[in-house]
Formats: structure tokens, C-alpha cells, sequence
């Protein structure tokens, strides 16, 4: 029997993105960690947990759940138990790498408009208290997710795989759940992302008229340092944010809409239009975990020249190594 079309896309679309988004963030780690790139010390916290909470969606949500879960149906991996912590860590991944972007947000909007704020939040101290406290609230708030699901099959007394419990789904706390799951994950992100960047975006515009007025015509032709750094801020900041709005926005609508209709949960046709659906913003929500590294290397001059000393640094190490190899011999 011929597989459905979407089958076939998941069969070539994960590890792609796994073989790619793999080794793009654990250089990205590397490079934000060697403290080269000319961020302050609380932005790079931000970002180093943005980049940490991607590597983990690639190795957990990606490799572990829709590549050797899907191909190995009888391994370890699919026992029920392991499966339910495998889905619980998938839905604290992506938790956690929306919630990491608004912090990134509002640390931009109050290191460029509210100064007086400016310097009790945008500490390092300060910054690790965020993520921290953000981890936390988001494995306590998930933990109904290891409760979402039942036994796909039993053999030998054997529990088999994870899907979705009736159940569960039908209760009232699960209903609630759904709800709460929507609005925590998608749509208040979603509204403050969006807040924030319409602000910042406002406020910078208002203090560069003011400032271009200050200046008057004497140094037209000099730079101005301070208005180049609020630029390449607001193209950081405005890049990550569209990016990601645009890449979850399927995902956003899809999970509303599936989720009333109660399409994905209890029919397993993989032709169904709402099935798709999902599985569609499932691909581009995961690819978000592949965007920031690219953003990165776009926007940020120091963050390229990172990246070219670390690649001729690993590449010097290895050229030495086969050379004490050869010597050896």
C-alpha cells in the first residue's frame, strides 16, 4: 500500500533538519560561550538559552521522537513510560524555547527604552535568575502531559508506544489543559512578542528624531556609534521575532482548530485535512529550532568572525593531531 504523501515528507524533512540543525547549534553554543561576539553579558545568557533550549528540541523532539521512535516501533524508546517522558521533555522543549524568545524580547525592549529599569534587569545575575525560574515554572506546569497519554498496544503484558487518551481529552481538566496549553504556548507569547518589538520599534524611532534634531547639521557626515548599535539591535531583535511569529503561526492555528473539532486526537487518517494541518505546523514550528543560527551569522558581523576563527581553530587541532599520529607511526 503507497504511504500518504505527508508520510513520506516526515521521512525526508526530520533528519534533514536533525543533520543540520544538530551540529548549526552546538556551534552556536560554542561560539555565544567564548563571550567574542560583543554582546553584554545579560544578552548572551538569552542567548545562549535560546541556542541550548533549540539543541535539546533537535535531539529530543526531533531524533529521538520523529526519527528513531518512528523507525524503531519495538525499541526501548517506544515502552510506554519512556514514551511519555520522551512526549513530557518534547512539550518543555518547545516550552522553553518560546518563553526564552520573549525573555529575549523584553531584555531588548528595556535595555533600549526604559533605562532607569535598564540597569537592575539587564544584569547577568539577573538574566539567570529569568531562565531559571522560567525552566522551572515550565516543567511544573507540563507535568499533566505525562497523563495525556495511554498504551498504543500491549503485547506480552507489555505497554507499547503513546497516543492520545480519550479519556484524558474528554475530562474536563484535560479540556482545560488544551486551553491553557494554547494560550501559555501560542497566544500570549504571540501578543507580548508582539508588544514589546511595536514599542521598542516606536520608542527607538522617536529617540533618533530627537537625536538627529540634537546633532543638527555639524556632523551630518560622522556615524553616530549610538544609532548604528540601536540599529543592528532593532534588526536582531525584529528578525527573531517575525521569524518566529511566521514559523509557529500554522502550528497556532492549527492547534485551536484541531483541538475543537477533536480531529487529530481521535482519527488516524493520514489524509485528513486536519492532520495535515498539524503536521504542517509541526514542521515549520520545529524548523524554528534551525533559526536563529542563521539569523545570527546574517546580522551579526562578530558572530561570523566567531564562526570563522572556531572552524580554523578545530582545524588546526585536528591537522596537529594527524600529524603527532603520523609521527607516532
Amino acid at each position: 500500500m503507497r504511504k500518504p504523501a505527508i508520510l513520506l515528507v516526515k521521512e525526508i524533512y526530520y533528519p534533514i533538519l536533525a543533520t543540520v540543525g544538530l551540529p548549526a547549534n552546538l556551534m552556536t553554543i560554542m561560539i555565544l560561550s567564548r563571550g567574542n561576539c560583543g554582546l553584554s553579558k545579560c544578552l548572551s545568557i538569552y542567548m545562549l538559552a535560546m541556542a541550548t533550549s533549540d539543541l535539546m528540541t533537535v535531539i529530543i523532539n526531533v531524533m529521538l521522537y520523529y526519527i528513531f521512535i518512528y523507525h524503531f516501533p519495538l525499541s526501548f524508546l517506544s515502552h510506554t513510560p519512556v514514551c511519555r517522558i520522551i512526549l513530557y521533555m518534547t512539550a518543555v522543549n518547545l516550552d522553553c524555547s518560546v518563553w526564552f524568545t520573549v525573555s529575549f524580547t523584553f531584555d531588548r525592549f528595556v535595555a533600549l527604552c526604559c533605562q532607569k529599569f535598564k540597569t537592575k534587569y539587564c544584569t547577568k545575575r539577573f538574566a539567570i535568575a529569568v531562565v531559571t525560574t522560567a525552566s522551572v515554572l515550565i516543567l511544573l506546569r507540563d507535568l499533566p502531559v505525562l497523563f495525556a497519554y495511554e498504551p498504543e498496544q500491549i503485547i506480552n503484558k507489555m505497554q507499547w508506544g503513546c497516543r492520545s487518551s480519550v479519556t484524558f481529552f474528554s475530562s474536563s481538566p484535560g479540556a482545560a489543559f488544551l486551553w491553557l496549553y494554547s494560550a501559555w504556548v501560542v497566544w500570549l507569547p504571540f501578543t507580548l512578542i508582539f508588544m514589546f518589538n511595536v514599542l521598542t520599534i516606536r520608542r527607538i524611532f522617536v529617540a533618533n528624531r530627537i537625536r538627529a534634531g540634537l546633532r543638527g547639521h555639524r556632523s551630518e557626515n560622522h556615524s553616530d556609534s549610538e544609532t548604528e548599535n540601536r540599529r543592528k539591535s532593532i534588526i536582531l531583535l525584529f528578525t527573531i521575532s517575525v521569524t518566529f511569529i511566521l514559523l509557529w503561526l500554522t502550528y497556532a492555528v492549527s492547534l485551536v482548530t484541531t483541538r475543537l473539532t477533536n480531529s487529530v486526537y481521535y482519527r488516524a487518517d493520514r489524509t485528513d485535512p486536519a492532520y495535515i494541518a498539524t503536521e504542517t505546523g509541526a514542521f515549520l514550528k520545529l524548523l524554528s529550532c534551525f533559526q536563529n543560527p542563521c539569523i545570527y551569522a546574517a546580522t551579526q558581523r562578530k558572530f561570523r568572525e566567531e564562526f570563522k576563527n572556531v572552524v580554523k581553530s578545530k582545524w588546526i587541532q585536528i591537522l596537529r593531531l594527524v600529524e603527532k599520529v603520523q609521527i607516532n607511526c
